[in-house]
């Protein structure tokens, strides 16, 4: 896998972009989960923090998707990067404009980073010059999510305690301006010549989206890739809480909220591989593995709810993390291999909306319920609601599983 750093130059500096992107990001929002609860003492408002992060690609979603299908796919990621980086200083400002600059500012450089997500996800198979490689580049890619989850939370919670909050929001915003540095060095076209031609004129984002769905209607594989998510999202509210959990059960600060955020990022980096390895290029394969790393998912966070030490918590979480980052890798993989090139931008984009918007509202219930019932109880009910959307994905793709087997030549 890291041989192919080595000998493709184009894939390492978008690595490279990513690595310093997401560590920046996980610095930023340990210390604005930490500083949102400390000034507001709501757990609901510190849901609202992952719901900024995710509601904005809603609506950002369809125009992200038609540029990464209509205009230069490298020329998006320099100029959004740079563009999130000023979006990034705005957090500085929270002590003069008070604690909503900071939802405003965050939701600005969410609804920038819906343009980076399809322009990065559609240009990957361009990138690499087999289906080997694009398996391997995925599990790399999505690794990086993880890992960088794991340090950029564990060290931005000890970052925050030791510079402040204000330092750990300066790293996030020269973090974007070095990803910009390391995008404009690619230098392999990030879409086909066909995209190129086809796609040309005006940005028509409802006819573009919907032209995306007329894809993925006329093909059952591309459909249940685009719901597998779903099972995720469904419970993944309860992760807006891991900061609440932290410091009201466990009583710890910035470095328990950052321990218990990084953890999750050690899962989201060891499931791609795993992912990767169990399902190769097996398409039904794939499929199951989705489903049923939907129901660990679920299985992992009751037990983290229950634990009575936040040790014990971090392994559960981390394992739950470990399938969630097989799954989101792996359905992800398969949008590549089966969206045609000229439409894959948009149907990476309309999978992020879809994914973003119910992450955003089960993040908006977790933080109700957790205020009221408390924050055990919370996850506990939103990953009984993961376990039961896992159950029945797995019964709606039986029928394609069983169709991609008996079309694939037995070995």
């Amino acid at each position: 896998m890291f041989s192919l750093l080595r000998r493709n130059r184009d894939v390492r500096l978008v690595f490279g972009a990513q690595i310093v992107s997401y560590l920046g990001d996980w610095f930023a929002f340990v210390a604005l989960a930490g500083l949102v609860e400390d000034v507001t003492d709501s757990r609901f408002l510190v849901s609202l923090v992952l719901v900024s992060m995710t509601i904005p690609g809603l609506f950002m979603s369809p125009i992200a998707g038609s540029f990464a299908d209509r205009f230069d796919r490298r020329k998006i990621l320099i100029v959004v990067s740079i563009l999130q980086a000023f979006a990034a200083l705005l957090l500085l400002l929270h002590s003069a404009a008070g604690i909503w600059i900071t939802f405003v500012a965050q939701c600005l450089i969410a609804a920038l980073a819906s343009f980076v997500g399809p322009s990065t996800s559609a240009s990957v198979p361009n990138l690499v010059d087999n289906d080997d490689d694009l398996r391997k580049t995925n599990a790399l890619f999505g690794s990086t999510w993880g890992t960088m989850l794991a340090v950029g939370a564990a060290l931005g919670g000890v970052f925050a305690a030791v510079f402040g909050r204000n330092a750990a929001f300066i790293a996030n915003a020269v973090s974007f301006v070095v990803a910009a540095l390391l995008f404009s060095g690619v230098k392999r076209p990030m879409q086909s010549e066909r995209t190129q031609n086809s796609n040309k004129g005006r940005v028509r984002p409802i006819a573009d989206m919907k032209e995306a769905i007329n894809v993925a209607k006329k093909d059952p594989v591309i459909l249940a890739l685009l719901c597998s998510k779903m099972t995720f999202a469904v419970g993944a509210g309860i992760v807006s809480q891991l900061a609440v959990l932290a410091s009201n059960v466990f009583n710890v600060g910035d470095s328990g909220r950052g321990l218990l955020i990084g953890v999750r990022g050690i899962g989201s980096g060891l499931g791609p591989i795993l992912g990767a390895r169990i399902a190769g290029r097996d398409m039904a394969k794939l499929l199951k593995v989705c489903g049923y790393a939907g129901l660990v998912f679920a299985v992992c966070y009751v037990g983290a709810a229950l634990s009575p030490f936040i040790g014990m918590a971090a392994v559960f979480i981390a394992l739950a993390h470990l399938s969630g980052g097989a799954q989101w890798t792996l359905s992800t993989l398969g949008l590549q291999m089966e969206a045609p090139d000229h439409v894959r931008g948009r149907v990476m984009a309309g999978d992020m909306a879809m994914v973003n918007t119910m992450i955003g509202f089960t993040s908006i219930l977790a933080g109700l319920t957790s205020q009221f019932i408390g924050v055990r109880p919370a996850i506990i009910i939103f990953a009984a609601a993961a376990a039961v959307a896992s159950v029945v994905y797995l019964f709606a793709t039986a029928g394609i599983i069983r169709r991609l087997r008996n079309e694939t030549p037995q070995q």
